[in-house]
């Protein structure tokens, strides 16, 4: 069975697409001299938050952006994934750097996923990552390492 949506429906879903590609171009390409183009693609009062960051403003999304770059070598994002519904789309990613201070020869990467919700002019009005700082980051780390491993494994023990 097929269904139908009206065209209000269609209309939105296109936006919500073309939205959605600009996004992951910006941030498959993202640099320090892109970071200008976020208020293009980003409401003024966006709301942004990850496992370290809840902020709102372009301004402020942009200082968590130029911060990655101040602290990490080579960070880029690469989108693996993802679907669009209605005025939002999720997006399975994976964030490669290296750490300048720790390992540096050795690229991390952590894998994560985002939920954006577009506004209707198909600015992001909502950015949330959602990805595991225990698993992804902090185990990695020496002595924040083992520790975080010990209490992953007793807490596995213990189910």
């Amino acid at each position: 069975m097929q269904t139908s949506f009206p065209p209000a429906d269609r209309d939105r879903q296109a936006t919500t697409e073309a939205a959605t590609q600009r996004l992951i171009e910006l941030y498959e390409q993202l640099s320090p001299t892109h970071l200008a183009m976020l208020d293009t693609l980003y409401a003024p009062e966006a709301h942004f938050k990850d496992p370290f960051n809840d902020v709102r403003g372009v301004r402020a999304i942009t200082q968590i952006f130029s911060h990655m770059f101040a602290t990490l070598d080579q960070p880029r994002f690469t989108v693996t994934q993802h679907l669009v519904q209605g005025d939002q789309a999720f997006l399975s990613w994976e964030f490669r750097f290296r750490m300048r201070r720790w390992r540096p020869r050795v690229e991390q990467c952590i894998h994560g996923a985002t939920l954006v919700r577009f506004d209707t002019q198909g600015r992001v009005m909502l950015h949330r990552d959602y990805w595991d700082a225990a698993e992804e980051l902090y185990e990695k780390i020496p002595l924040i390492g083992t520790l975080m491993r010990w209490l992953r494994q007793s807490a596995s023990a213990t189910r």
